[in-house]
């Protein structure tokens, strides 16, 4: 049994996420720790909200909130989002936690005794209006590089260009709108990245396995111009963590709180201590990120969309690599990262202020959340962009969750419930096509789990389905409602075989439907009880006797009206 550590992207405190930024990070990861824990690893799965920067604050100044009762009320929100998607996190942290704040600042400690830390004098964009320094998103303008007229301070979100607010063209304020702006000097820390470069080089060059994607992305930055810079980890702002160099305080540094960048993958490590804290019987959050302190065993995997990429392979590393210098302290590594494309909405981006494109409480307001999960699993962007079309997640309902695996169970069970009752037949034995269906599906299943193994989530689906697909070819042709009256051994036979293949199917697709899985072993009054590596050992776990009950349909059709309403719904401003 191994033990692994799985951690998605923070999602950003300040609203509710679209179902790009789902299927970029949250979900495969929980089908991946769904997985994992099926097979019978120890899995520890986290994530948490991202609560610090300047998104924050003005998000909670439009809302008319204190920024700490903002990010309360919304991690709730987010919380309770994330529980009706089926999300197995074992904790969802907050980055405003004590621990976190703790931990940020023993990094920066650690990192200061290295020489990575240096303190640099630098000009800044000051509002005259405002009274106050714009760092980050409290400044807007035209991208140097690609001429987006709403740049950020901090990156381009339509060419992801990371900025400095004195980059941009036509400056203003976030805040005012003010353009009476004018540059002044103040002082801020620095992580010394540059010094890290040949050994963070050398350490993505060891990750022949990772994804070309993720790997691309880090050589670039490590190549760009004159290579990984190095990066400041404060803001003059006044929510987040506080300047200190471990628990002393930093001369100089009074008034400024460390970066967002900074902070917030170390939540990662903050939410473990968060969950360790709350289950004292655990052995401790160092036993999943200390390899001085029990984690050399563990295999750490995380879950992020593209745009994350750069920080989760040089500068958190530069930070978990420094803190390790002096070989006193030994942190945990990530092993594997698996990122994600974007996913477009019919063809453009997701947009909230022009409210095109589902969002996350949207969608669970028109569907269970496994059709969601289904269909964003069958076409997750890993190898370029997907798009999402109502015609195509219309598809992906119809043709694969109804028609597949939803009439299976339906045919299965009322036709076993209308000649035998209310449980499983006695009489026949399986045959030479049941034999042949077993290798069929045993060849399936090793393919499923290849997939499933080397995280590549649209093969997956692909496999699973074709399992399912399996099952109603043998109910067609088996036919046991033809077969009842001339021999009804044989249909009973067949009956219970089909039994076995439900509850197969329930286990094999709960990593992706976890509700209906629930629903078909429910019916079948038969717990879930470990993965079945063996299938003719699977499909003998019912027999005659059993009792069964007939679920309700599992998975409901769209019609083409439905469609086209929600077409209109979401299509966005005119």
């Amino acid at each position: 049994m191994a033990r692994i550590l799985i951690t998605s992207a923070l999602p950003y405190i300040n609203g509710i996420k679209h179902l790009g930024n789902l299927v970029g990070s949250q979900l495969p990861a929980d089908v991946y720790a769904r997985y994992m824990r099926a097979r019978g690893h120890e899995v520890l799965f986290i994530c948490a909200t991202d609560e610090h920067g300047t998104p924050a604050e003005l998000a909670a100044a439009a809302a008319g909130e204190p920024v700490a009762e903002y990010c309360a009320r919304l991690w709730t929100v987010q919380k309770e989002i994330a529980d009706g998607f089926g999300l197995s996190f074992d904790h969802f942290g907050r980055s405003s936690s004590p621990q976190n704040h703790r931990l940020t600042q023993h990094f920066a400690g650690r990192l200061a005794d290295a020489g990575l830390i240096a303190e640099v004098a630098e000009k800044q964009v000051y509002s005259r209006a405002d009274g106050r320094f714009l760092p980050d998103r409290y400044i807007t303008g035209t991208c140097p590089n690609c001429g987006y007229e709403r740049a950020r301070g901090d990156q381009c979100e339509n060419c992801t260009k990371q900025l400095d607010p004195t980059d941009l063209i036509n400056p203003r304020s976030a805040i005012s709108g003010s353009t009476d702006l004018e540059v002044r000097e103040t002082k801020h820390l620095y992580l010394r990245q540059s010094l890290m470069r040949d050994k963070l080089r050398d350490w993505i060059d060891s990750k022949t396995d990772w994804p070309v994607l993720t790997t691309s992305i880090a050589r670039k930055w490590l190549d760009d111009g004159e290579g990984l810079q190095d990066r400041g980890i404060t803001r003059d702002l006044d929510w987040g963590i506080p300047v200190q160099r471990g628990t002393e305080p930093w001369p100089g540094m009074e008034g400024k709180v460390f970066y967002v960048w900074f902070d917030a993958p170390i939540e990662y490590i903050g939410a473990t201590a968060e969950w360790a804290d709350a289950h004292p019987d655990s052995g401790g959050w160092e036993r999943w990120w200390r390899e001085d302190g029990g984690a050399e065993d563990v295999r750490y995997v995380q879950f992020m969309g593209k745009d994350n990429v750069p920080f989760h392979t040089l500068s958190f590393p530069a930070t978990l690599l420094g803190a390790n210098a002096d070989g006193a302290e030994t942190w945990k590594l990530v092993d594997y990262i698996k990122s994600f494309n974007y996913l477009n909405y019919e063809g453009g981006k997701f947009s909230t202020s022009e409210g095109r494109g589902v969002f996350m409480d949207q969608a669970l307001e028109i569907l269970p959340a496994d059709y969601w999960r289904w269909w964003l699993m069958s076409n997750v962007p890993e190898g370029s962009d997907s798009n999402f079309t109502w015609e195509s997640f219309q598809a992906g309902v119809n043709k694969d969750l109804a028609d597949v695996l939803g009439n299976f169970v339906s045919r299965v069970t009322k036709f076993a419930r209308a000649r035998f009752g209310d449980t499983l037949p006695e009489g026949g034995d399986y045959g030479p096509q049941e034999l042949a269906l077993i290798e069929d599906l045993q060849r399936g299943l090793v393919g499923y789990q290849a997939m499933m193994d080397g995280m590549a989530f649209r093969r997956a689906s692909q496999e699973l389905r074709q399992i399912w697909v399996l099952g109603n070819e043998y109910l067609q042709s088996a036919a046991p409602w033809a077969a009842f009256k001339a021999d009804p051994d044989r249909a009973a036979a067949t009956v219970r075989f089909a039994f076995n293949l439900i509850r197969l199917y329930a286990i094999l697709s709960r990593p992706f439907l976890p509700e209906a899985a629930a629903r078909m072993l429910a019916a079948l009054g038969h717990p879930e009880d470990g993965w079945p590596t063996d299938v003719a050992e699977a499909i003998a776990t019912l027999g005659p006797g059993h009792r069964f009950e007939v679920p309700e349909v599992l998975f409901a059709k769209i019609d083409d009206a439905r469609r086209i309403e929600l077409e209109g719904r979401f299509a966005g401003a005119a």
